[in-house]
């Protein structure tokens, strides 16, 4: 039985400001593999996932007012030649709304998803491609911790190297 070692490859970057989040996004909206991934954002409320994900929409294109899916569990978001939608599992308590709100199909589908909460729906969420850890510092500061699963989120990570230091 061959046995492949997991991809793991780990970036970790600082963001003194907000406008370093919006220069962020607008590399990661660049970088190889993005159109097709499943980005995981998690942190702390108020650490700056939802302005990571409203800068990243921007730079890909979205007109429009972008807003977060606390409620709505997704919003989706369609350009002419990309599908995006943008999950906060923060209230998602039972598998079954998984399989019920047609997520599944979702998933299956062509298309970048960003998932806030992500570990709220750990056991029926596919493999995440990328997972963005944003911890808040002293004023307003964030360190940022990237962790590829996949190659699609190694490609992520090589568009992104001039970001700062691997570790």
């Amino acid at each position: 039985m061959d046995v492949h070692p997991a991809i793991v490859k780990t970036k970790t970057l600082t963001w003194p400001d907000e406008a370093a989040t919006e220069a962020f996004a607008a590399r990661l909206a660049q970088a190889p593999g993005l159109t097709n991934a499943l980005i995981a954002l998690r942190g702390d409320l108020g650490a700056g996932k939802t302005t990571l994900v409203r800068h990243l929409l921007r730079a890909l294109g979205v007109q429009g007012r972008v807003k977060s899916p606390t409620y709505a569990v997704v919003e989706p978001y369609e350009l002419p030649d990309l599908n995006i939608w943008h999950f906060d599992f923060y209230r998602f308590g039972d598998a079954r709304e998984w399989e019920d709100a047609g997520f599944r199909d979702i998933f299956a589908s062509p298309g970048l998803k960003l998932a806030e909460w992500p570990e709220k729906a750990a056991p029926v969420l596919p493999v995440i491609d990328l997972d963005i850890t944003l911890t808040t510092l002293t004023d307003g500061v964030r360190q940022v911790s990237l962790r590829a699963h996949t190659q699609v989120g190694v490609h992520l990570l090589h568009g992104l190297d001039d970001q700062g230091p691997q570790t």
